[in-house]
């Protein structure tokens, strides 16, 4: 199997450190604001990832973490005269919700940077006894002159990074490239440290979690594109320089997802949360089309482009109706299985994956009409399994298929007041009624401290 090695940027052969085990660390969200749909794209790409590691029998510890300590967080927490650590938590609670919504498996393990402080404190710690990190009073800094590799991930020079990139001025550092390891400050979120009262910078924290929780070398770092500079490059220069040995062997990243031919992303403004485009289109129609394009190619968000996505569901969904389906024992692999992980084993190709699920459609329709029934339930079988470690063809197509599309916002709006109003008075009946009604038009309610949220299934 073939993955491609961002630090290389080559394909290469996937070997891994221990036989039969995968460690992947993703790096996740920042949380201050809802989850948007390029957020969604990244997250869909590693979850699909490690479905299909596991599809593959290989056990696999997956890691994504949350950063609840950043700028964005105390400014955005200030903006709305709220404690910083409720904003995170009711912002963690949406994307844990917005990430189910969408089928996401859950990480063997989700680190907070806030709850790794004394990790955090502790490599800082040893840059500093090595030589590699200094403090003169005010904030510590990682000194990227002390590491000969800088550079690697991003294939730049120092001449380079200086002259194309927005480089703090800062008369505390030694290298205008220098970066932030522990911010001193008492706003906002801070901790003692040997440092005075501050916090971590971001680079720091993702190497402190990912080392914490895999190890000094493991075998997978992921994230979106937009994180390979700095940010990853800064991980592999404190981690390698703390530990004294190579950090990830694979570097792996998501390609954008664009709106108008522009990056979706909340600096810009021009960004879709997830909330959002659920109301509109179901989470397996969002799944379908966030993994029709390779996951390191660009992607154009578009309302057509869902549209076809939902079309395409169909297609596949109406080949598997009204089958006899058979149980995992009995389904056969046939030449569709060795092209599908064909497909994915060269560097998780999700659009040709996709394609041989079409082409077992037509051939299980094609089956249906020639009255040969066994053999195209046990096609449409294979295709359903295939079609797990993509997370779609999983529902009763029966319910994929009734359209709910019919009730517009206002209407379900509506409803949702109604239910409210039945539960101030007591009457649940009425409440639980409501509910039922709308999920039979594929409407699914989600209750929560903030009010009741709604989504298409």
């Amino acid at each position: 199997m073939k993955i491609y090695n961002s630090l290389t940027g080559r394909k290469e052969e996937l070997s891994l450190l221990q036989e039969g085990k995968v460690k992947i660390y993703v790096c996740g969200m920042t949380v201050y604001d809802d989850c948007h749909l390029g957020h969604a794209r990244t997250f869909l790409s590693f979850d699909m990832i490690v479905r299909y590691l596991k599809f593959k029998n290989l056990e696999v510890e997956y890691v994504r973490n949350i950063t609840d300590v950043d700028d964005n967080i105390l400014e955005r927490a200030k903006e709305l005269s709220e404690e910083p650590l409720a904003l995170t938590r009711r912002y963690i609670s949406r994307m844990h919700s917005d990430f189910q919504a969408l089928g996401m498996i859950v990480p063997d393990k989700e680190p907070k940077a806030t709850e790794n402080i004394k990790v955090i404190i502790e490599l800082i710690s040893v840059l500093i006894e090595k030589g590699h990190a200094y403090y003169e009073g005010q904030d510590v800094y990682f000194a990227v002159d002390s590491y000969k590799d800088y550079g690697k991930l991003s294939n730049q020079r120092m001449e380079e990074i200086l002259s194309g990139s927005r480089i703090e001025i800062d008369k505390h550092k030694r290298n205008p490239a220098d970066f932030v390891l522990w911010k001193k400050s008492r706003e906002g979120l801070f901790w003692d440290s040997p440092w005075g009262e501050g916090r971590p910078g971001w680079h720091i924290e993702c190497s402190a979690m990912s080392m914490n929780s895999l190890g000094k070398n493991f075998d997978i770092h992921a994230g979106g594109i937009d994180l390979k500079f700095p940010h990853h490059e800064n991980e592999i220069a404190q981690s390698e320089t703390s530990s004294g040995t190579k950090f990830a062997n694979y570097w792996m990243h998501t390609g954008p997802l664009r709106i108008d031919r522009e990056k979706m992303s909340k600096s810009l403004g021009n960004f879709l949360t997830i909330r959002e485009a659920l109301k509109n289109f179901s989470s397996e129609v969002l799944r379908y089309f966030l993994l029709s394009s390779h996951y390191r190619s660009p992607i154009n968000f578009s309302v057509e482009g869902l549209n076809e996505a939902k079309s395409a569901l169909d297609r596949i969904y109406n080949s598997t109706l009204d089958l006899n389906l058979k149980s995992k024992k009995d389904i056969g692999s046939t030449e569709y299985t060795k092209n599908f992980k064909k497909a994915m084993d060269d560097d998780f190709n999700a659009p040709e994956a996709l394609a041989v699920l079409f082409d077992m459609a037509k051939n299980i329709n094609r089956l249906k009409k020639g009255r040969e029934f066994t053999k195209s339930a046990l096609l449409a079988s294979e295709l359903i399994s295939l079609a797990g470690p993509l997370g779609i063809i999983q529902q009763d197509p029966k319910i994929f298929l009734r359209e709910g599309v019919d009730l517009k916002e206002k209407e379900i709006e509506d409803q949702i007041k109604e239910r409210e109003e039945a539960r101030q008075k007591g009457d649940y009946s009425s409440a639980d009624m409501i509910r039922k009604n709308l999920l039979e038009e594929n409407i699914i309610l989600e209750d929560s401290k903030e009010g009741t949220f709604w989504r298409r299934r």
